[in-house]
C-alpha cells in the first residue's frame, strides 16, 4: 500500500471535517484486505448520527474519490469512535444466526438492505461455510442479501 496515497487520503479526510467545522484525529490501521482509519476527537459524535448515515457516506466519497486503480483491490473503512468495529460484530452476528437457520431449516433468509460495505461483510462471513451460500438482489444501493443452502 502506497504511504503516499495512504496521506492523500487523510488529508482529504482532513479537508471534509474541515469543512463540517471538525478537527478530529486520524489514526490508519492496515488489515490484510483494507486500510482503517479510526476518527477521534471532540464533535466525532456527529459522525454517528442517524446511524452513521455520515460515516457511511464519508467512506463511500473517498472509495469514489480514491478508486481501486491506484489503491488496488483493498479499499478504506472509516470509523468514528469504534463505532463501526461494534456494528460489524453485530452484522456478523447476525449472519451467523441466519446462516444456522438457513442449515436447520433448508429455507433461505433474507437481511437487509444493506450498504456495499455491509453487505461484502455478511458475504464474507457466508463464505465460510460451505453449507450456504449467498446473493444480493436488488438493483439501487442499499441491496438485500438471500443466504440459501447449497
Amino acid at each position: 500500500m502506497s504511504t503516499d496515497l495512504d496521506t492523500r487520503v487523510t488529508e482529504f479526510i482532513h479537508r471534509v471535517m474541515g469543512a463540517m467545522g471538525l478537527s478530529l484525529s486520524t489514526e490508519q490501521e492496515e488489515t490484510t484486505d483494507h486500510v482503517r482509519i479510526n476518527l477521534t476527537g471532540d464533535g466525532a459524535e456527529v459522525l454517528l448520527r442517524r446511524k452513521g448515515e455520515v460515516l457511511d457516506a464519508l467512506q463511500v466519497i473517498v472509495n469514489t474519490v480514491f478508486r481501486r486503480d491506484a489503491r488496488g483491490d483493498r479499499h478504506y473503512v472509516i470509523d468514528a469512535l469504534g463505532y463501526r468495529l461494534g456494528k460489524d460484530a453485530e452484522l456478523r452476528q447476525m449472519a451467523k444466526f441466519l446462516i444456522d437457520k438457513v442449515k436447520l431449516n433448508g429455507a433461505a433468509q433474507e437481511i437487509g438492505p444493506l450498504n456495499p460495505y455491509a453487505r461484502r461483510l455478511v458475504h464474507l462471513v457466508v463464505s465460510e461455510d460451505e453449507a450456504v451460500t449467498s446473493e444480493s438482489i436488488g438493483d439501487a444501493f442499499l441491496k438485500t442479501i438471500v443466504i440459501s443452502p447449497r
